[in-house]
């Protein structure tokens, strides 16, 4: 089969590895579509997991199920399915309190075990969800849906009435959009998305959201005005300065992955004297299904954050680059 391998820390190329065998308890799944995340990029250079080499990458990802081991019952070959890559060990402290995806032995597809940018992937069945009749493309996004919701669930967010909070995220990549399409589908009344980039504000806007430049004076003389804050950029001094733009009683959210090596410098006092919840957020908690049942019912507006939808050997070039251009949003791989 056709597949994407990390041969060694960083190196990525194109290969032709034999179909796998299925073991017990386990789904052999026909990608139909897989999502990049710059997670991808970290795995392929060391930077997150275990380093495991050879490696298929992708853990963004749904499909049909091509065949089952023979104690599967869970799905049956034709089943449309998407993925929950985390595999916890259920036993450690984290697990037992139901944080999974704090699991001290964690392990995942894409990162540990081979992932989705291949022809076909094995999968335990007990990782396997439904999709209805949900395009694959759209049902590939629930893996990053499910984080912004774990994210959301960690922050504990609550809506006023009549849609009265206000929330600020910083980042208008992928990531970002879809964090802050889901505080609007939460309730949240106004979210505004700051960023560097005209055009990603530009398409932000266009999605029913509010655009600021960062660091502007627009967005500077907002200071204390968001009830919640969350950084989708992984840039440390953006998550340092986070605390200055949420109003008193508010949250923030450290969303983006900064590097493990960056440190921020904050006031305690501030956040004493004006009560404010600082929390952080890793992966999802298996909600895949909540995220499916939002994906089902959104208006196309998550859908859009899919730019591009390439054959699997078109991926590599953008594990290569060291960033994409404005135009570029979510990148799939989608089979015909």
């Amino acid at each position: 089969m056709q597949a994407i391998q990390f041969t060694a820390k960083g190196v990525a190329a194109s290969a032709d590895l034999p179909l796998p065998e299925i073991p017990p308890g386990h789904a052999l799944v026909r990608v139909k579509a897989s999502g990049l995340c710059h997670t991808d990029i970290d795995v392929l250079h060391g930077r997150y997991g275990e380093g495991r080499f050879p490696l298929v990458p992708g853990h963004e990802y749904a499909g049909v199920v091509e065949a089952v081991a023979s104690d599967v019952i869970r799905v049956q070959p034709g089943s449309r399915v998407a993925v929950d890559p985390n595999l916890p060990c259920g036993e450690c402290h984290a697990c037992r309190k139901g944080l999974t995806n704090l699991c001290r032995n964690l392990k995942a597809y894409g990162v540990t075990h081979n992932g989705g940018f291949a022809q076909f992937s094995v999968v335990k069945a007990d990782h396997l969800h439904d999709i209805g009749n949900l395009p694959f493309d759209v049902a590939a996004l629930a893996e990053p849906l499910a984080c912004v919701l774990n994210g959301l669930g960690s922050a504990d967010l609550k809506t006023g009435p009549s849609g009265s909070q206000s929330a600020l995220v910083f980042g208008a990549g992928p990531i970002g959009l879809l964090l802050a399409l889901s505080l609007k589908a939460e309730g949240v009344g106004t979210v505004t998305v700051a960023d560097i980039n005209e055009n990603r504000l530009a398409f932000a806007q266009d999605l029913g959201l509010k655009g600021a430049m960062s660091g502007s004076e627009e967005l500077l003389a907002r200071k204390r005005d968001f009830d919640f804050v969350a950084d989708a950029t992984g840039i440390a001094s953006v998550v340092e300065g986070m605390i200055d733009f949420t109003a008193d009683g508010g949250t923030v959210l450290v969303f983006g992955v900064c590097a493990p090596d960056t440190r921020i410098s904050v006031a305690p006092f501030e956040i004493f004297r004006r009560q404010i919840k600082l929390v952080g957020s890793h992966s999802l908690n298996r909600n895949i299904p909540d995220a499916l049942d939002i994906l089902t019912k959104d208006d196309g507006a998550m859908a859009r954050l899919v730019s591009h939808r390439l054959p699997l050997l078109e991926i590599l070039p953008f594990l290569t680059k060291k960033s994409g251009d404005a135009a570029t949003m979510k990148v799939q791989f989608v089979a015909d």
